[in-house]
């Protein structure tokens, strides 16, 4: 089995990171039609938990990914000092 490049490991983890923000895009159809004074339902809040952990899951491996390419290219750790204390938390 050949090697899969850097290239194809992007490509996967930007399809992996598309579905499952496709599949929760699916959802929020029955979300925005919820009455605000009553419930979402168990099955709904059920597969929102899926949903939205496969969602999270699929962008932090993405992310990491991208992470991993622009270390190697040296230009995380650049765009870090420049940014040094701005890390996008409100004080």
């Amino acid at each position: 089995m050949a090697d899969v490049t850097e290239i194809e490991a992007l490509k996967a983890s930007m399809r992996g990171a598309r579905n499952a923000a496709d599949h929760l895009s699916d959802i929020a159809v029955k979300v925005e039609a919820v009455d605000p004074h009553t419930e979402v339902s168990d099955p709904d809040l059920d597969q929102l938990q899926r949903l939205t952990l496969a969602n999270a899951i699929a962008a932090q491996a993405l992310r990491g990914l991208v992470e991993t390419m622009l270390k190697r290219r040296g230009k995380l750790a650049a765009e870090t000092a420049a940014e040094s204390g701005h890390a996008g938390v409100d004080e």
